[in-house]
């Protein structure tokens, strides 16, 4: 009883397959999918921050020059 047998695991799966239906089940394999190759590229990313920290910075304090610059204009307007 400790054990499952390759049919148990197809009597599971089939009625799986019968209260969500195959549609539901292939958007989620799709979501699982697209969270744990965002989850790699986050991955990826925080390895390539740590390298650069002065160049993010940088672009950082660029990009809140350009909106403060843009929020003066529109508020002269």
């Amino acid at each position: 009883m400790g054990t499952f047998s390759i049919w148990h695991w197809l009597i599971v799966l089939a009625i799986v397959v019968l209260v969500f239906g195959t549609k539901k089940l292939r958007n989620l394999g799709g979501d699982l999918g697209n969270a744990i190759r965002g989850f790699k590229e986050g991955m990826k990313g925080g390895e390539e921050d740590n390298t650069t920290p002065s160049s993010q910075s940088q672009q950082i304090t660029s990009h809140a020059v350009e909106v403060g610059t843009k929020e003066k204009n529109e508020t002269k307007l």
